[in-house]
């Protein structure tokens, strides 16, 4: 289920139609800030969508094989992936392209996007 886009969370979803991930981040703290918020949870400062390069490391996964939800075919890989630009920036996403035995924690992964509607959804391969 994605989220209603908003003037908040547009960047993140919607990025992708132009190749690029976007993420929130404070100019007063220079950190980068996920899930999108409209001001800094450390300083309140605001904070302003800017493009990231889209790599990171695989942080955490399982792979799913029970049915949740009947429009998702199992197995998928649930993951959890730190971006570069940041040592706790974390996104839940999905790894896709391969398969889920050839993963391990600490592996280089890079962004790709999956339309669905208006919504762009960063997904993440092993790089």
């Amino acid at each position: 289920m994605l989220p209603e886009l908003t003037d908040v969370n547009r960047p993140y979803w919607i990025g992708g139609e132009r190749g690029k991930l976007f993420i929130h981040y404070c100019d007063v703290c220079e950190r980068w800030v996920h899930p999108p918020a409209a001001c800094c949870g450390a300083c309140s400062g605001l904070l302003e969508a800017r493009p990231v390069s889209g790599r990171g490391t695989l942080f955490s996964f399982t792979i799913n094989e029970q049915i949740f939800n009947p429009e998702v075919e199992p197995p998928y890989t649930i993951a959890i992936v730190v971006l570069d630009e940041q040592d706790d920036l974390r996104l839940p996403t999905n790894i896709v392209g391969g398969s889920g035995t050839a993963l391990e924690i600490g592996m280089a992964v890079r962004v790709v996007f999956e339309r669905n509607g208006e919504h762009f959804v960063p997904l993440f391969e092993i790089a």
